[in-house]
């Protein structure tokens, strides 16, 4: 008896909780990065989907931006293709470019779109090179030479936002249409900063394999560009995690209100990181909004 009360009480806090933070965003648009154990473990693709179709029933726009390297070698592989990285980066030749276009565009992008209607979150899947959604020049003009692997230049916002008008999800596979037509695959990270910034979305989600930004005392809840600096100065933030940073902040000033990196191997992390005071990983803000409050974690 004494457990059911328990349990009431805490379902009844949770409910009270979120509250707030519903009647914030609805209306708003938030822009998810799609990736890691999340898009792998099966008990973890079906929180995804539902949790996606909740954020959009209570009036969230949700846009979603998915990754798949780890399908993308399974399938170069099975089908005698080499995979390379170059600075940790893949190497896209056009043999590459098809299986990407396979592989992002095909298979896993329309799993990701059924596994979501399936729980009625009207997703409708779709890649850069639809109605010229994504327009890229290459990534060698900025970096190391990695092929058929672009920057995004452009994003045709007006489609995504007609979308959304509509009543539906996108999911969108990070491909991108070169100056000369060429087919170009994006970092799935970058692109969905770029539709981010582009939607001046309310929040850009990253659920990754990380449980956020880890400082001396542990997982840091909220991060200002000041308060990053000063980790990265002490190196408490060093190697990949520094240039993430940084681009989250680039982010940030690109007219995105918060910027979160989320464990994607923990149960709805994505509904406890928005609808809960503490959240569940780290957000990050401009030092101006500093903090977790009432009008959204």
């Amino acid at each position: 008896m004494n457990t059911k009360a328990i349990d009431y009480a805490t379902k009844e806090e949770v409910l009270i909780e979120a509250l707030p933070y519903i009647q914030t965003y609805e209306g708003k648009t938030f822009v998810i990065k799609y990736g890691g154990a999340a898009m792998t473990d099966e008990a973890l693709k079906q929180t995804f989907a539902k949790d996606v179709t909740i954020l959009k029933k209570i009036g969230i726009n949700i846009v979603i931006v998915h990754g798949g390297g780890k399908e993308i070698t399974d399938v170069a592989s099975a089908l005698g293709i080499e995979t390379r990285f170059v600075d940790g980066q893949r190497y896209t030749d056009e043999a590459m470019v098809r299986v990407v276009l396979m592989v992002l565009a095909g298979k896993l992008n329309k799993e990701i779109v059924h596994l979501i209607n399936r729980n009625g979150g009207n997703a409708i899947g779709i890649c850069g090179l639809d109605n010229g959604l994504l327009k890229a020049h290459p990534l060698s003009a900025d970096g190391p030479d990695l092929g058929y692997v672009g920057v995004v230049s452009t994003v045709h916002e007006a489609f995504l936002e007609m979308l959304l008008r509509n009543g539906l999800m996108p999911v969108v596979a990070p491909l991108a249409a070169g100056p000369s037509g060429e087919v170009y695959n994006v970092n799935a990270d970058l692109a969905a900063a770029t539709v981010a910034s582009a939607l001046k979305a309310e929040k850009l989600v990253y659920l990754s394999d990380v449980e956020g930004i880890l400082g001396a005392g542990g997982r840091v809840s909220t991060l200002t560009r000041t308060e990053a600096q000063r980790m990265i100065d002490g190196g408490e933030i060093f190697g990949g995690m520094i240039p993430k940073v940084r681009s989250a902040f680039e982010t940030l000033e690109a007219g995105v209100r918060k910027v979160h990196i989320v464990d994607g191997r923990a149960k709805h992390s994505l509904l406890l990181e928005i609808f809960t005071d503490e959240g569940i990983g780290t957000q990050m803000l401009h030092d101006k909004d500093n903090g977790r409050n009432g009008t959204g974690s």
